[in-house]
């Protein structure tokens, strides 16, 4: 007999993990993302019938298509019957056992913690018995509880919950380790780049044996993981507020057609009217040009993260793409996250996309800064996390946050500015920003692991 089929649905660009597990004929769904095509394409692939669609919580970092999904493939949709939704689901609740197929066994277990009512899935083969002559454990579907190395950040329903939610987190990763067999699989939804995560691993498979090795919900004592671990949190994307109320509501299927095509000449309105027009392209091709007024996210990096993040919520946003294929990358990496129909969109390059003469700004390395310093003065800025900038930075730096740096331009001293970050990836869409308010720039497109080694004087960590 064939062992049962675990196919992980990766969206790297949220750090996020959905799963569809089969027998050969039916399927179940695990955590799906908003663009439920992804999966319907894996169900025609592998020639099976979706029959369950499993949430294990309610989530803050990106829409759900699990409502979708099940309507599109009349799949019965599960989620925690002590959730408060909107919509028609077919309620479970700790302990349950559902049936899929003939063989697969989901049990349903509380795992508090990410929030109050999440649930985690433990997957056992009634097809395959082991030596005790009980159905075979294959893993635990975990969410956003017991993580490769981690666990998910339980501050994200506010801070008068947070001290019971950690205390929560640290007991549910034992509930999973005290009730899961060794060799059981850990299938987390986060952990991969997501702000639901308390702390980032490298691991891409993991045991529940290899869980009570290292991770420190299972390895340390409760005070110990409650200290360490709300110590080393840091801000969440801004635009997680609106996900949870969304997820509630229970989405609809996105339109993911092609939005309508704006000119020169309409792009220049749009961005004189404060809206967003969003050049995709790398940072390198922004840099040497690009329509005045447009903010550089490029695809190449963590560009729904940082846009939804940003922008204020409601803005109208076009999309300026090199193809028509990058204009809808863009949307789907867009859905995901609740912002549904852009207000327009343009393809070629920046001699399409303006009216006027493109504007530039300069790269550079740090190595080109420790030069600079030593002949003129300029203003460093640093829009890494305050985190990430106290515990080393260059002397004399300003610290800025990205996500802040909308609402502080006014802060950025006078001069020329030469802005960095850890790799360059937001130092660009800062650059973006502060190009289109005027400012004379350099963007440093290096390591930060660079810095000190070219002459430039770190310190750190804050007093």
């Amino acid at each position: 007999m064939k062992d049962l089929t675990v196919v992980a649905i990766e969206t790297p660009t949220l750090g996020d993990r959905s799963y569809l597990v089969h027998d050969g004929e039916v399927a179940l769904v695990v955590d799906p993302q908003r663009d439920i095509d992804r999966v319907l394409d894996l169900l025609e692939q592998h020639d099976v019938r979706l029959t369950h669609v499993f949430e294990t919580h309610i989530h803050n970092d990106y829409i759900t298509g699990g409502l979708a999904l099940a309507e599109r493939t009349g799949a019965l949709y599960l989620v925690n019957g002590e959730d408060d939704v909107s919509f028609v689901r077919t309620p479970v609740a700790d302990g349950q056992v559902v049936e899929v197929g003939g063989r697969m066994r989901i049990t349903a277990l509380a795992t508090p913690g990410h929030t109050f009512t999440h649930l985690s899935y433990a997957l056992t083969d009634a097809g395959q018995r082991d030596a005790d002559g009980v159905d075979r454990a294959i893993g635990v579907f975990s969410g956003g509880s017991l993580l490769f190395g981690a666990t998910g950040r339980p501050d994200l329903l506010g801070p008068e919950h947070t001290h019971d939610l950690v205390r929560h987190q640290h007991a549910s990763a034992h509930r999973l380790a005290d009730l899961l067999p060794d060799q059981a699989e850990v299938y987390p939804t986060h952990g991969f780049g997501s702000f639901c995560s308390a702390t980032q691993s490298e691991a891409t498979s993991s045991t529940i044996a290899q869980e009570k090795k290292s991770n420190p919900a299972l390895t340390q004592d409760e005070q110990t993981y409650v200290d360490e671990l709300l110590a080393g949190l840091g801000p969440w994307p801004a635009y997680y507020a609106h996900m949870a109320p969304a997820n509630a509501s229970g989405p609809s299927e996105p339109d993911l057609s092609p939005p309508a095509l704006a000119d020169a000449a309409e792009l220049r309105r749009r961005i004189e009217d404060g809206e967003w027009v969003v050049d995709l392209r790398n940072r390198t091709a922004f840099a040497a040009g690009h329509a005045p007024g447009t903010l550089n996210f490029g695809l190449d990096g963590g560009f729904a993260t940082y846009l939804g993040w940003l922008v204020t919520w409601g803005t109208p946003i076009t999309l300026l793409g090199e193809t028509a294929d990058d204009v809808a990358a863009a949307q789907r990496e867009l859905v995901r996250i609740g912002i549904d129909r852009p207000a327009a969109h343009a393809t070629g390059g920046p001699e399409d996309w303006s009216d006027r003469p493109l504007s530039s700004f300069a790269t550079a390395t740090f190595a080109d800064l420790a030069q600079v310093r030593h002949h003129r003065e300029v203003v460093v800025l640093d829009v890494r996390r305050a985190d990430e900038h106290d515990a080393a930075r260059i002397d004399g730096a300003v610290n800025v946050p990205l996500h802040e740096l909308a609402q502080r331009l006014d802060e950025v001293p006078a001069g020329e500015v030469w802005v960095h970050c850890a790799g360059g990836y937001r130092a660009s869409v800062a650059a973006s920003m502060l190009d289109a308010a005027g400012r004379s720039l350099v963007a440093i497109d290096d390591s930060f692991d660079n810095a000190e080694s070219v002459g430039l004087h770190l310190v750190g960590p804050a007093a």
